[in-house]
């Protein structure tokens, strides 16, 4: 028999509807509607209601026309669902609740409709690797096993795991090549994009993940070793977009590349560095070589104007891959850092991470520093910049971030260009 509310169904007239929609029978329909939903949409079993009020008790009643009186009453679907249908609403209770909103979900067949689509992923992507040159590699069936295993690809396109099986037969073919991929190339290749394998995405994860196996490897956690685990397949990543400001760097290396940051250094020239220029360049400083670090281009480009001679290294505002590389480059020659940045949270945050890696100290970056500072601008007649944003503690000065919320002023570090200039020269 088909059950009334399918398409086609009239609307419940305005007298039932009224009826149905009375806050008395709410908690009823919110019962009904959950043991509908968990059971396939049947009509079966039975629904409790505890602790009734008069108006839940009197519109109880009145639905299924026999007295509610206790605090308490039990309900059977099948009852519920026949008496709908002999009331004025001419339709069983699933349909009942259709009208009344929102539409039902078969959970039962949606929970069943997803256990078959995961196991069609699967028994597809076994398919697929069985096809491959990679059928013979133990490592390989461990790596889709781990995929299954972490529920990695829930709710995830299975083009994405088709995908990662491709990369990963490309770069371990049959026979042993000399092949070299560039990362945007190979994603091309398999993707139709060249940000198909970029850092961060789910098929770069998978693939890092079945090249981590092969080599037998541990999965990186950050980026340079994300690189060095791409460059083990023969893939480069892009090592030339991103760089590094810097300035007044002296290495001792007797290479071009050094010769050409040393004059670059004594004609007061700042230099942007790649990734693919740290690899190869001997960043060997004299030993406990105090170098600057600093947030904002400014503050570069008024030391190379000022002829300052101190090595400085920009951030841009962000501790990236390419900057921290040259920092850790750096720190390994035994080099000394000193800090300055934003006056402002995400400056605060910003300082924390070089200086918590590094050990840097504070670079005219206190309390007191802050506050001659926010009390110069106020004397100039600056126009004051709303600290705002999720608060961070300095961990370099106890007051400083509560001096910054008493003062609610952010300050960049162009306020402190003049400062700063006086200790690189």
């Amino acid at each position: 028999m088909r059950e009334a509310g399918a398409a086609g169904d009239p609307p419940l007239d305005a007298q039932a509807l009224a009826f149905l929609s009375r806050p008395g029978l709410s908690r009823l329909w919110a019962a009904a509607r959950t043991r509908l939903e968990r059971g396939g949409l049947q009509p079966t079993g039975t629904i409790r209601l505890q602790h009734l009020d008069p108006r839940e008790r009197e519109a109880l009643s009145l639905l299924l026309a026999k007295p509610v009186t206790g605090p308490t009453a039990s309900i059977r679907l099948p009852d519920l669902d026949a008496r709908l249908r002999a009331s004025a609403a001419g339709r069983g209770l699933t349909a009942t609740l259709t009208a009344l909103g929102p539409p039902l979900t078969d959970r039962r067949a949606a929970r069943d409709a997803a256990a078959a689509e995961r196991d069609h992923l699967w028994s597809t992507a076994e398919a697929a690797l069985t096809a491959t040159p990679l059928a013979d590699q133990p490592w390989a069936h461990a790596w889709l096993t781990e995929i299954r295993r972490t529920g990695t690809l829930t709710r995830q396109p299975p083009t994405t795991l088709t995908q990662a099986i491709q990369t990963l037969t490309i770069l371990f073919p049959l026979a042993e090549t000399s092949v070299t991929w560039g990362r945007g190339e190979l994603a091309t290749r398999v993707t139709g994009s060249a940000h198909g394998l970029d850092d961060g995405t789910l098929l770069a994860r998978l693939v890092l993940r079945g090249i981590a196996l092969a080599h037998g490897a541990d999965l990186p956690t950050d980026a340079p070793a994300r690189r060095a685990l791409w460059r083990q397949a023969s893939v480069t990543p892009d090592e030339v977009s991103s760089t590094v400001l810097t300035y007044g760097l002296r290495p001792q290396g007797a290479t071009w590349q050094e010769t050409a940051l040393r004059e670059r250094a004594d004609h007061y020239l700042e230099t942007h560095l790649t990734l693919r220029e740290l690899r190869t360049l001997r960043l060997e400083l004299p030993s406990r070589t105090r170098v600057h670090i600093c947030e904002n281009p400014r503050v570069v480009e008024a030391a190379a104007d000022a002829g300052c001679t101190a090595p400085l290294i920009c951030t841009s505002g962000s501790a990236t891959t390419v900057v921290l590389t040259l920092l850790d480059a750096l720190a390994a020659t035994g080099c000394a850092f000193a800090y300055h940045g934003d006056f402002d949270w995400p400056g605060l945050t910003l300082a924390n991470r070089v200086m918590g890696r590094y050990g840097a100290r504070p670079w005219r970056m206190a309390a007191a520093d802050y506050e001659y500072l926010a009390t110069r601008a106020e004397l100039q007649g600056t126009p004051p910049l709303p600290l705002t944003g999720v608060t961070v503690e300095a961990t370099w000065d106890t007051e400083l971030g509560p001096t910054m919320r008493a003062s609610g002023v952010a300050l960049h570090e162009e306020a402190a260009v003049d400062l700063l200039l006086e200790d690189l020269r």
